[in-house]
């Protein structure tokens, strides 16, 4: 079967070749892939920043944004043939720690995890996978193609899964949000803010293509100046670029006892002047609490399957803007100025 895939740390080895099936032990459930969200991570490990091949191999297949059908399942899975699906991403160590163990292998402890198409795991840019039943969330038909959103989806409810446990340590009640960067997972944490009743703002350096349309026709306020400029006071404060300067405009812009919650992650050595005693000020005299997040677990992508349930499915297709046929697989992984999603589509719904 076709599989793209890299060799981990050479830039120049991304290629679409032919590799075995998938052998049972990978898991009870076999499902063809229909299509494959593109993500910066995909870009920086086709550029030998990291990645991981799985132990005995020197190739890793590539992709961590799935969408599939079931080819077979066991009687009692749950799953039947024909059922859409997306396998989550990360699986728990095998020690196992405090956290893996009950379920939240998105904050393991000792490292040990690993990840289809990132560490150690091959991922779903191969024209079948195998995943064990645990580990497959299932996609309402409605949602289409719309259900490669799933895993970006599930990154932005864990956010807010974190944010709403946070803010239970005193009485508060948040009305503004702001979202840096109008990427996918900006974006959709925008939506699920207005899902929740917010007055939502986002700032982005794009003046003109589908960003600030799609801002603007979820009732949310769209930006293009610098933080300070664009709103100061905000509640919360979702930071998904992973500019440093911007991670730390968004410290200085939340309000007192305000959340700032960083979802990017910055790449290169960027090195940016702070003054650090009023910084530290701020947020010790404002009670702000400042936290990361990365990846989720099954809770996360069940409350994602919720979310883009319950969203306009028209505004969802939009954020999707190419949909690469997998004759053309090498065009996916280069980025174009009004990208916002691009996929590859391995096959027809």
């Amino acid at each position: 079967m076709k599989a793209i895939t890299i060799e981990p740390g050479r830039p120049t080895s991304l290629q679409l070749e032919s590799i075995g099936e998938p052998p049972p032990g990978d898991g009870s459930v076999l499902v063809e892939t229909i299509a494959v969200g593109i993500c910066g991570t995909d870009r920086e490990i086709v550029a030998g920043l990291y990645g991981t091949a799985p132990p005995g191999k020197t190739r890793l297949a590539l992709g961590h944004e799935s969408l599939g059908r079931v080819l077979s399942a066991p009687d009692d899975s749950g799953f039947s043939p024909g059922d859409l699906v997306v396998a989550i991403v990360r699986r728990p160590d095998p020690v196992p720690c405090e956290a893996c163990a009950v379920g939240e292998w998105d904050m393991c402890r000792n490292g040990r995890y690993t990840e289809h198409g990132i560490k150690g795991l091959d991922g779903f840019c191969r024209e079948r996978f195998r995943v064990n039943v645990p580990f497959l969330v299932p996609v309402d038909r409605a949602l289409g193609i719309c259900g490669v959103l799933m895993e970006p989806a599930s990154i932005v409810a864990k956010a807010w899964d974190q944010i709403q446990r946070i803010s239970s340590r005193s009485r508060w009640t948040p009305h503004t949000v702001l979202v840096l960067g109008a990427g996918p997972i900006g974006l959709l944490a925008a939506l699920f803010a207005t899902l929740r009743g917010f007055d939502v703002h986002v700032l982005d350096r794009a003046t003109a293509g589908p960003k600030p349309d799609l801002v603007h026709d979820l009732g949310a306020t769209y930006h293009t100046g610098p933080v300070a400029e664009a709103c100061s006071g905000i509640d919360v404060v979702l930071e998904c670029t992973g500019s440093p300067r911007l991670v730390f405009d968004a410290m200085r812009c939340a309000a007192p006892t305000g959340l700032v919650c960083l979802t990017g992650v910055t790449s290169g050595h960027r090195n940016v002047t702070v003054d650090a005693a009023m910084l530290n000020n701020q947020l010790v005299l404002g009670n702000n609490v400042v936290f990361g997040t990365v990846n989720a677990n099954r809770l996360h992508y069940t409350q994602a399957a919720d979310a883009l349930q319950r969203s306009n499915g028209g505004w969802l297709r939009r954020l999707i803007t190419r949909q690469v046929p997998i004759a053309s697989w090498s065009d996916a992984y280069d980025r174009k100025p009004d990208d916002i999603k691009a996929i590859l589509q391995f096959a027809n719904l």
